[in-house]
């Protein structure tokens, strides 16, 4: 039986500069990084997550969808204020591909771009009154 994801991979060209907008940009944590004998094996993810994003070096446009236009980005993150993390974020220097979060009849929403052209998708979801 499964019990949980451990790892998602996003394919950059460098994983120095993949390093620095992932952690400097989104303010993930470096876990992994080490070499081994497929190539570098670096990781990231959210404070306290188990799912760890693997940065793995690959040729340019890997895993990018042949139009980006409504396909999902490879990674979608939950933020708890996304309006107030999309303007940390944009003072960092990370880009968006709308000038701001969009409302969306299940929270709000904004794709973020990262050096390889990756999207990120960054939601907030409604909070439920119970």
């Amino acid at each position: 039986m499964l019990t949980t994801i451990m790892y998602v991979t996003v394919y950059v060209t460098d994983q120095d500069r993949a390093l620095k907008f992932y952690t400097e940009g989104l303010g993930l944590e470096k876990h992994a990084d080490y070499p081994g004998p497929d190539g570098r094996f670096l990781t990231v993810g959210v404070p306290g997550n188990l799912v760890k994003i693997i940065l793995w070096k690959h040729a340019p446009a890997s895993g990018q969808p042949a139009e980006p236009g409504d396909a999902p980005g490879p990674l979608i993150l939950e933020s708890d204020d996304l309006r107030k993390d999309f303007e940390v974020f944009r003072r960092r220097g990370v880009t968006f591909d709308a000038p701001e979060p969009v409302d969306y009849p299940f929270g709000v929403r904004v794709e973020a771009v990262d050096p390889d052209g990756n999207r990120i998708s960054l939601r907030q979801q409604h909070r439920v009154n119970r």
